[in-house]
């Protein structure tokens, strides 16, 4: 069956992404054990409760601020939080244009409010004002729709919400914990590498011209 849908993640898949930098910004502020607490395959529960729109963001910072051995603002917080989120990459950006004259296209993105805010700012000063959004049928995110990747759920509620056959749709993702669930429940699935990008990828993947 061809393909008519694409789901695409947006951090290290259209945003480049190091966690790195969080962990040593928030090293700096004194917390000598935030990548024991927050990691991609293990994340804390404060971390989980964020990124599903469980906790307010007042929350998180107040949180942060309780196992920080100095007395921290809420700036401060929120600097060494964002500091994962780099530049978007702006050939990936332009393949969208072209991706959406053959197939119908959604976005589904952990994320959080406070992360969301920096992204759309940094994106319309990269892209004259545009929003990321503009690019997609519809975007999903974590927070918004209290649904988190890996599990089984999130790829059910998109499947639904949109009226997506499974079967016609493509998901990619650089995140391989993410894939399985997807494959699950009939998607179709392509795990986005570190030296690849959409551009490269998805002609030969689609057999479509650059």
């Amino acid at each position: 069956m061809a393909i008519k849908n694409i789901i695409l993640d947006l951090g290290g898949v259209l945003i480049n992404i190091d966690y790195h930098k969080t962990i040593k910004a928030f090293n700096a502020l004194g917390i000598l054990n935030f990548d024991e607490m927050y990691s991609q395959l293990n994340a804390n529960t404060l971390f989980e409760d964020l990124e599903t729109g469980q906790i307010s963001e007042e929350d998180f910072y107040l949180a942060i601020k309780k196992i920080a051995p100095i007395e921290l603002t809420n700036q401060q917080v929120q600097t060494a939080w964002n500091a994962l989120l780099l530049d978007f990459r702006p050939k990936s950006i332009a393949y969208l244009q072209t991706l959406a004259q053959h197939y119908t296209l959604y976005l589904l993105s952990n994320t959080n409010s406070i992360h969301q805010a920096a992204f759309n700012t940094s994106f319309a000063k990269e892209f004259n004002g545009k929003h990321i959004n503009d690019y997609f049928t519809k975007a999903y995110y974590s927070h918004q729709i209290k649904l988190r990747k890996p599990h089984k759920n999130i790829y059910e509620f998109v499947l639904a919400n949109a009226t997506l056959n499974p079967a016609e749709t493509l998901f990619i993702d650089d995140s391989k914990i993410n894939i399985p669930s997807a494959n699950e429940v009939g998607i179709l699935t392509h795990l986005l590498l570190s030296n690849e990008t959409i551009e490269e990828v998805l002609p030969n993947l689609l057999n479509i011209n650059k």
